[in-house]
């Protein structure tokens, strides 16, 4: 058996799978920001996570309140160029405004490094300030950033198979772009997630960014690197899926947690934009699934935490699983 495996966001998923599944499971299990939203709905996941990335959004307005009107001036240039072109990028893919606000995938770090990257990408649009002008165009390190932000070169798996990753046994069901089709529900009850309406001139709400997701038309062109090549049939098949396998057993895992196999702690992130911290804490709880694990939680950290202070958050959890701290207290 392993001595120990440490599993970070997608990582603590698959420690989860391990234990489900492995006879001799690691004798000691850290996760950080990764404890899978097990028994809940694809797309109450996603409906969690629109929610998530919304108050994630306010946060950087809250910080860079002149991007407002620079997100909203971009994404009218993007709906209705002075060419009347699409925006090609380097990579041969469309800028569209449904691809620009996908930049929220990297809002769920620390704001001093998140925050900063993406104020800095959007501050890089335009060539000059008047981008209402008949003669605006965006820049080429704008364009190039986009290109290098949203890269699926290598890593097409990471599309294809996002979704899935919530894909628990037969009883989940097709994932039909959950993501998606979450929007699209929201589109018809709450106008502030529809950006059509947002950057309007007489709307007085931000537009808002979209997170950790993938949507159908990243196929359809948008982005050359997932594009042609039979991949927008394979994300259509995929996504219609229905006769996924289990990734998760919640007997065995009881079994190694509490049978004395494995040692298990996990740091949970209050404002965690990926992982739901309700779907985390309902796992933990006495007579759930992972009742064994000993959990920290805080709001210190966001979802980078490892990234951010690694040394700090090892050394606390290990130290949790192995008894040599008291916590929880």
């Amino acid at each position: 058996p392993w001595g120990a495996a440490l599993g970070q966001s997608f990582g603590g998923f698959c420690i989860m799978t391990y234990l489900s599944s492995i006879r001799h499971p690691p004798k000691i299990c850290l996760l950080t920001g990764g404890i899978a939203p097990m028994n809940t709905p694809v797309r109450e996941v996603y409906d969690r996570l629109w929610l998530r990335v919304r108050e994630r959004s306010r946060r950087y307005y809250e910080q860079y309140p002149g991007d407002i009107e620079r997100v909203k001036n971009i994404i009218r240039f993007l709906e209705d160029p002075p060419s009347k072109a699409s925006v090609t990028l380097p990579s041969g893919g469309f800028l569209t405004a449904r691809r620009f606000l996908q930049l929220g995938l990297g809002l769920g770090g620390t704001s001093g490094a998140s925050f900063v990257n993406l104020h800095s990408i959007i501050s890089s649009a335009f060539l000059d300030d008047d981008s209402d002008s008949e003669t605006a165009a965006l820049s080429k390190v704008f364009l190039k950033r986009i290109d290098a932000e949203q890269s699926f070169d290598d890593a097409p798996l990471y599309f294809l198979l996002h979704e899935s990753i919530y894909a628990d046994g037969p009883s989940a069901g097709a994932m039909n772009w959950a993501a998606h089709s979450s929007l699209e529900a929201y589109l018809q009850s709450n106008p502030e997630f529809d950006y059509r309406i947002t950057s309007s001139a007489d709307s007085k709400d931000p537009i808002l960014f979209s997170g950790e997701m993938v949507f159908p038309y990243m196929a359809h062109g948008d982005f050359a690197d997932i594009s042609g090549n039979g991949m927008r049939l394979l994300s259509e098949s995929l996504a219609s899926k229905d006769d996924w396998l289990p990734l998760f057993d919640e007997s065995n895992m009881r079994s190694a947690l509490l049978g004395g196999k494995t040692k298990a702690a996990a740091a949970v992130y209050y404002e965690d934009m990926y992982v739901d911290f309700d779907c985390c804490m309902k796992l933990v709880q006495r007579g759930m699934p992972l009742e064994g694990v000993k959990v920290w939680v805080t709001n210190e950290y966001q979802h980078s935490g490892l990234r951010d202070d690694g040394a700090s958050i090892f050394k606390k959890i290990m130290a949790m699983a192995k008894g040599a701290i008291n916590v929880p207290s």
